[in-house]
């Protein structure tokens, strides 16, 4: 897509006015509108990438006039950034240390928050004294694609200056810091003696600045140059070499949980945690890519700029291309050869640090030897990360790098920065301090999936769950009343409507996870409903249905589970909300009671066959939880039928207290947690003898 001119007067103005309010002055409201214009656009930033920055006037304690630079802070993205992400850091100390010869990073940032008027506030991009030492009120930066297609030619240079004549300088690549800083103004100064000011300037394999006396000026150069590159892009020639693959390859929901296992795997075999989560990208931009016979030489090249190393290592995995979807031995053999492919990117890996390392003095610890991108031809680009979010974001950037690669073949030879350099940034601390170093919550990288999740119960576990830090399937007869569910877990969480009571429905549910995800971890099979009536005059129907989704859907789920878990090989976990009546029958609850025990019964068997598999099968004894089984209604005739208060029946329990559904959530949790048990129940009830397992 080509890259919109998006500025608009009137919303600069509100801007203005509506920052205004909070204090910021106006140069910093029109620094964070226009920012904001550059994060929105993928087509020139993608997840925390690019910087900004404006130089103003703020007033110390005293009311003197203190010039400052308010750049990008470390943290940030530009696409929600708000006037605190632009920190101000006193510009004349910063614009004094052009002087120095060299400055080590520790000294730069130690200069950079030294500097800073707000002690408090967030570290200041790597890239401030570039935008210090540059004399332009407001300055952006970008890793548009359009221009890195031009600037990881060969022949970079040239080809830019060809697109932009002496619009822009051009500066060779240079780790960033303050040799880049000290470069960059050099350049642009030697291109200003020459009688023509330039508007912007290329980092060669790197990225391109614009600049200018206001925001709008610097913004409308960005566009404008970025214009341009599209048009000299427009003018190649793309040719495609596709591999062959079969007409009907294996699926998405087949193959990631294959990957994801292996995945698992070689992570235990390098030290690391097992469980990783995909994102799919098969767009035809991603199968253009990998699905070219020239993928594996195009995939040895690099990333498209240096910055996006830390989030998807130098290169992709390549893997095979699919087998026929309908060929189970075939695609066994396919993850054989995906073994082998792991193996062989792990051993090369490996390599690359020990030979980096030892040329930077052998002072790195190495990183994990796993990919993050895998390329598969017949299916295209997957993500690989820690969440469902950092999947994604890996996902999204190894889409850049196939739209910019493309590109550069289209009119030459797609040549970004070699090794040394690649290896310089992978490694370098102040791009790894981006990525965070937080604890992980205790169910991060978990795929948890749960089906009544509209309910009252299941929609307070798939929070619980989502609170834990797993990503959250949420599965419900009703498409929008899983879809509220699902946003509560946050953005990143899956809403599937599914009838569990049709085993077709729930396999396509299953396969929708795990082509989602990657794969799937714990499953709390919850969906209920309680048949009323004496068993002597129960409508055969009534008890039918009361097994079909009592017992048979439950069922069908931890069988389309449990064929997820045995492609991935990681074990697993089935969670099954049996309630008290499994174990305390009560008048006129036979259908449910009934179904319940059975369901109960099928428990223990799973616990009993799928041990040796590493798959935990475990349950909740539940009662007397407001829901859609106990609701008001029955509260209140129950209640009536006993001569208490509502209150009074809620709290009819040993403890004297009402249980609830996040009680009842909070177990499930629990049960998740407990890595040596199995063939459990575990009692919410608030303490009912008669309920007591033992």
């Amino acid at each position: 897509m080509a890259v919109q001119h998006r500025w608009s007067d009137a919303a600069a103005r509100e801007a203005i006015a509506r920052y205004g309010e909070q204090g910021v002055n106006e140069d910093l409201a029109l620094r964070t509108y226009s920012a904001r214009l550059l994060g929105a656009d993928p087509e020139l930033v993608l997840h925390g990438g690019g910087n900004t920055s404006v130089k103003t006037t703020v007033h110390g304690l005293l009311g003197e006039a203190i010039r400052v630079l308010c750049v990008k802070g470390s943290g940030w993205d530009l696409g929600s950034i708000e006037p605190p992400g632009h920190p101000a850091v006193r510009l004349e100390p910063l614009q004094a240390l052009r002087v120095l010869e060299s400055l080590s990073d520790e000294a730069m940032v130690a200069a950079q928050r030294q500097n800073l008027i707000d002690p408090a506030a967030p570290n200041p991009s790597v890239e401030a004294l570039l935008h210090a030492f540059l004399p332009h009120t407001f300055v952006d930066h970008t890793h548009s694609i359009a221009l890195l297609a031009l600037a990881d030619q060969p022949d970079a240079a040239e080809v830019c200056r060809e697109v932009y004549g002496d619009r822009v300088a051009l500066v060779p690549y240079v780790m960033p810091g303050f040799a880049l800083a000290k470069a960059a103004a050099l350049a642009y100064e030697a291109a200003a003696a020459g009688g023509s000011e330039p508007e912007g300037m290329v980092l060669l394999q790197h990225g391109l600045f614009s600049f200018g006396a206001s925001a709008e000026q610097s913004y409308d150069r960005m566009i404008d140059l970025v214009r341009r590159a599209e048009e000299r892009l427009a003018r190649g020639e793309r040719t495609l070499h596709a591999v062959a693959v079969p007409e009907r390859p294996a699926p998405a929901a087949a193959v990631l949980p294959v990957l994801r296992g292996a995945l698992g795997r070689a992570a235990v075999a390098a030290g690391v945690r097992p469980h990783w989560i995909l994102a799919l990208r098969d767009t035809p931009l991603a199968r253009a890519v990998s699905d070219d016979a020239r993928l594996p030489d195009w995939a040895g090249r690099g990333v498209a700029t240096p910055d996006h190393v830390i989030r998807t290592k130098a290169r992709p995995l390549v893997l095979p291309p699919l087998p026929s979807g309908g060929d189970g031995h075939a695609l066994a053999a396919w993850g054989q050869a995906l073994e082998q492919a792991l193996e062989a990117y792990a051993t090369d890996y490996r390599a690359y640090v020990q030979r980096q390392n030892a040329a930077a003095g052998g002072v790195k610890k190495a990183l994990d030897p796993l990919p993050r991108v895998a390329a598969i031809p017949g299916l295209g680009l997957v993500g690989i990360g820690k969440s469902a979010a950092e999947a994604a974001t890996v996902a999204d950037i190894a889409e850049a790098w196939a739209q910019t690669l493309l590109a550069a073949e289209a009119i030459g030879r797609f040549a970004p920065v070699g090794e040394a350099d690649t290896f310089a940034m992978e490694y370098w601390s102040l791009e790894q301090a981006k990525l965070g170093k937080a604890a992980e919550k205790p169910l991060a990288r978990q795929v948890v999936l749960v089906t009544g999740a509209a309910g009252a119960i299941g929609a307070a576990t798939a929070r619980a769950f989502a609170a834990a830090g797993a990503d959250v399937a949420v599965l419900d007869l009703e498409q929008e009343a899983a879809a509220v569910v699902a946003a509560a877990c946050g953005k990143w969480a899956l809403a599937v409507a599914c009838d569990v009571t049709d085993p077709a429905a729930v396999q396509a549910a299953v396969a929708a996870v795990a082509a989602h995800f990657g794969g799937l971890d714990i499953v709390v099979s919850n969906a209920g409903a309680a048949w009323t009536g004496p068993m002597a005059t129960l409508a055969d129907a009534d008890l039918r249905a009361s097994f079909e989704l009592n017992f048979f859907a439950h069922q069908s789920v931890a069988q389309a589970t449990l064929a997820v878990f045995r492609a991935q090989g990681l074990g697993g976990q089935l969670l099954f909300n049996v309630s008290k009546q499994a174990l305390n029958p009560g008048p006129n609850f036979g259908a449910y009671g009934i179904s319940k025990a059975a369901l109960l019964a099928l428990v223990r068997q799973y616990a009993l066959e799928e041990g040796e598999a590493g798959v935990r099968v475990n349950a909740i004894n539940a009662d007397r939880i407001r829901s859609g089984l106990l609701d008001d209604t029955m509260i209140k005739e129950r209640s009536a039928a006993r001569g208490l208060s509502e209150e009074l029946y809620m709290a009819g329990n040993l403890l004297g207290a009402e249980v609830r559904a996040s009680d009842v959530a909070d177990a499930f949790v629990a049960l998740a947690l407990m890595q040596r048990t199995t063939g459990a129940v575990l009692t919410v009830d608030g303490g009912n003898v008669a309920a007591m397992v033992r």
